[in-house]
């Protein structure tokens, strides 16, 4: 099995109250909102790396994690920090991952021409003019992988790091089947 790196986690929650974010943007340290230009306030943090987006409904969005982890990790410290500044949301919020998206190695070069011809149109665009890798988008799990002719592939779309998996068994399955991985 291909190693797989997980390179980004999308995740959204509520904080459950409407959000005054011009407070939250004196409250928090290097905030940035500016309305005129993006309607949420970005807030990021070092450790865990990540971007939180907060929306005056209430909602957050969390970007740049390398975990889901690392997402409660980010929106539990968030809100913590919204609420010693006297701003009242709920700490432990329910976080739903959105995206997930991750890399892999098939630690050889293929041929993206006789994959297009071999995986089938329906489920392929392959336009090397236009971008130089392949894009198969699978039914199950639902995700869309990029392969490229260096081996390498990117996963998006999955919603747990075993549709990622799942992915790269299958691609790696139908390739080698096909005759086109050693």
């Amino acid at each position: 099995m291909a190693r797989i790196k997980i390179e980004n986690v999308v995740a959204s929650t509520s904080l459950g109250e409407e959000l005054d974010l011009q407070a939250i943007a004196l409250a928090l340290e290097g905030a940035e909102y500016e309305p005129e230009q993006f309607p949420g306030l970005i807030y990021r943090l070092k450790e865990p790396k990540t971007a939180t987006l907060l929306f005056r409904s209430g909602k957050v969005v969390c970007t740049g994690a390398k975990s889901l982890e690392n997402v409660k990790v980010a929106i539990t410290k968030v809100a913590k920090q919204i609420e010693k500044a006297g701003i009242k949301v709920q700490i432990e919020p329910d976080v739903v991952v959105q995206n997930i998206v991750a890399s892999s190695d098939l630690c050889q070069e293929i041929n993206l021409n006789a994959i297009a011809i071999s995986l089938g149109l329906e489920r392929v665009e392959y336009e090397p003019e236009q971008f130089p890798g392949l894009v198969y988008r699978l039914d199950e799990p639902k995700v869309v992988v990029l392969l490229f002719g260096s081996g390498k592939l990117v996963c998006t779309g999955a919603r747990q790091p075993s549709d990622v998996e799942e992915a790269v068994c299958k691609i790696t399955e139908e390739l080698r089947s096909a005759g086109l991985l050693r």
